[in-house]
């Protein structure tokens, strides 16, 4: 049976606000429904989240959900960077599609830097990042898939992540399966772990379902499993 992302990466949204501008962004029209602030493309900070960082129990957690870490202020970035430096029984995932907007170097061990690719055209993205910032894990996000990426160079990337368009929308555009098995196979080789996201069991069927995460991921999620274990006894 296949497992919802959700499940086993938690958001953290600490900026809220991105000015990339998608058709399809989910975050804005989030936004727009329940006014949490003013102007979506003006990202805001709420550093008072970081409070769950202290937290005992392991997770992985996903802090661009409602932002792109381009939008992110130097100042903002450094107390996050803190924060994680603190608390290295987390994982902590970023995700861009301006990365050559970036210029971060970090030495650490518990953060991944990623782009969103959802195009062939798009590509130019994983070379950015590369260039751009200066990190111990690189990891990328093919959603929503619009076409066949071809050819990736996933050098130095150590997780992918694909899924497709949902929504209204999805009725008019989806992934093909064959890109999904040309990026799954690509990475393989690779030896790079993919994870198909649950959007995609209609397109793939819940048999073909390829759910992978890196052992760092895997290994908090053993953690998060015996802790809560030891707090019911």
């Amino acid at each position: 049976m296949s497992v919802c992302i959700k499940d086993l990466i938690q958001n953290m949204n600490l900026v809220i606000g991105c000015s990339v501008g998608c058709p399809y962004c989910y975050a804005r029209n989030n936004i727009r429904r329940f006014h949490t602030i003013p102007d979506f493309s003006q990202p805001e900070f709420f550093p008072d989240k970081m409070k769950r960082m202290a937290g005992a129990c392991p997770r992985n957690f996903l802090l661009t959900g409602m932002s792109d870490l381009s939008g992110w202020q130097p100042e903002w970035l450094e107390e996050v960077f803190a924060g994680i430096r603190r608390n290295p029984q987390h994982q902590f995932l970023f995700l861009t599609k301006r990365p050559d907007l970036l210029k971060i170097s970090t030495d650490l061990d518990n953060a991944w830097f990623g782009v969103t690719v959802t195009r062939k055209s798009e590509l130019w993205r994983l070379d950015a990042l590369r260039d751009n910032v200066k990190a111990r894990h690189y990891h990328a996000t093919f959603e929503p898939l619009f076409d066949d990426p071809g050819s990736v160079d996933l050098s130095e990337i150590e997780w992918i992540v694909v899924g497709t368009m949902t929504g209204a929308q999805s009725r008019k555009v989806h992934t093909e399966p064959g890109w999904a098995y040309s990026l799954t196979g690509q990475a393989h080789n690779h030896h790079i772990p993919v994870f198909w996201k649950e959007d995609l069991v209609p397109i793939m069927g819940e048999e073909q379902m390829v759910q992978e995460l890196p052992e760092a991921f895997n290994h908090v999620l053993e953690e998060q499993k015996a802790w809560n274990s030891r707090k019911l006894r």
